[in-house]
């Protein structure tokens, strides 16, 4: 008997009990992806309701994909999208909360504190002024450990339109922003 995704969801439909494995598995990173998205305490609710809408969506599962996350951030996404208005104010927090990057000197790391903070309301503005078809794209990227492929899935779009989006989010930041960080060459 074999352990992907597809065998779970499939055992699930006659004996529902099988579908536990596939939120054992995946709950973690669809719950970060959510919590980076929403916060913490909307993540909590948005992961539940990600799986409930997974189980009751199961029969209509692509039994050919072996892997459930990319269908899982596709659910998690759509559902972040019916609450635009919560992620709109979590993308505000966003430029009052620079994280800190480890592995540098206190100095340059304050620096880049400083130089992240003064950056992020930019940010979260660029962030706002993107379609929600080419910001999905981006957080899913960004914040996901799915590659072009697995975002294409979650998304609903053939791969090179993910690519497209990608390509026209980096153009579009990094004239926004005047900077030349944004790398093309980043794909996974």
């Amino acid at each position: 008997m074999s352990n992907s995704d597809a065998d779970a969801v499939a055992r699930s439909i006659e004996r529902p009990s099988a579908f536990a494995i596939l939120f054992d598995r995946h709950y973690p990173a669809i719950w970060r992806y959510l919590c980076r998205r929403a916060g913490p305490t909307a993540a909590d609710d948005l992961a539940g309701e990600t799986f409930l809408r997974a189980f009751a969506g199961r029969a209509r599962y692509d039994g050919g994909q072996l892997d459930a996350r990319p269908w899982l951030y596709g659910i998690a996404t759509n559902l972040l999208r019916e609450d635009a208005r919560r992620e709109g104010r979590q993308l505000r927090a966003y430029a009052r909360a620079a994280e800190p990057s480890g592995g540098a000197g206190e100095t340059e790391d304050a620096e880049r504190r400083v130089d992240a903070q003064a950056l992020a309301p930019r940010v979260v503005a660029a962030l706002a002024e993107l379609s929600p078809a080419d910001r999905d794209a981006l957080l899913l990227l960004a914040l996901t450990d799915l590659d072009y492929d697995g975002i294409a899935i979650a998304t609903g779009v053939p791969v090179g339109t993910v690519r497209s989006r990608l390509h026209r989010v980096r153009r579009r930041l990094r004239l926004e922003l005047g900077y030349e960080f944004v790398s093309e060459g980043s794909a996974r």
